[in-house]
């Protein structure tokens, strides 16, 4: 039996322990506001935050997430007020929209996690979300807004996600010509699930 909690809600699974992520999320919990687009991890629209951090639930086995927590695109903020979410309508990011809740959410934890954004920090992280609309002005711009409102709201709350990352550009993927998208991800994980460490969730 696996269990997981999904915004907030412990969720009880029987079925197949390979099962992706994805598909328990969309289809048993009916969370559809994450997407498939390409099941191999490298378009970044299955974007989720696995125990804080960005994860691509395309190729994640839903048995990775037993005992973890598991953050979707419903759950970021309980009123859509995360201030990545509330830049994007500020600054009306979405085009098509098909990949802007993999893009928020991964931009979500860049924000989160990042007291000194810097231009290389978004380009590096973004860079595992692609954007067929071409809207990366428009993420970029409201990447820095939602930093900025992030830092007023600082004094007054813990961040979400602990600051030991590790940002990586995208390199060559092995054997299919295509590549590993860059991504954060935790170097150690901390406290007593440190026996997964060593483990780079994409």
């Amino acid at each position: 039996m696996i269990t997981l909690t999904v915004n907030g809600t412990e969720h009880s699974f029987d079925g197949d322990p390979e099962m992706p992520l994805l598909w328990y999320l969309r289809d048993e919990l009916g969370l559809t506001g994450t997407k498939f687009g390409c099941g191999i991890a490298q378009c970044g629209a299955c974007t989720i935050h696995l125990d804080g951090y960005p994860t691509f639930a395309c190729i994640t086995p839903i048995s990775i997430a037993d005992g973890s927590d598991v953050r979707t695109i419903e759950g970021l903020a309980e009123n859509g007020d995360h201030p990545v979410q509330v830049a994007w309508r500020d600054l009306n990011v979405s085009q098509c929209g098909y990949c802007q809740a993999g893009q928020i959410m991964q931009a979500a934890a860049l924000v989160d996690s990042t007291p000194d954004l810097t231009d290389e920090d978004i380009d590096t992280v973004m860079s595992a979300n692609l954007c067929r609309c071409g809207t990366y002005p428009r993420i970029r711009a409201a990447i820095k807004q939602g930093r900025r409102s992030e830092d007023r709201m600082m004094s007054n709350r813990v961040p979400r996600i602990p600051p030991h990352r590790q940002c990586q550009p995208p390199v060559p993927a092995a054997g299919n010509g295509g590549r590993q998208p860059g991504s954060c991800h935790r170097t150690a994980p901390p406290g007593p699930r440190a026996g997964r460490a060593g483990s780079v969730r994409r």
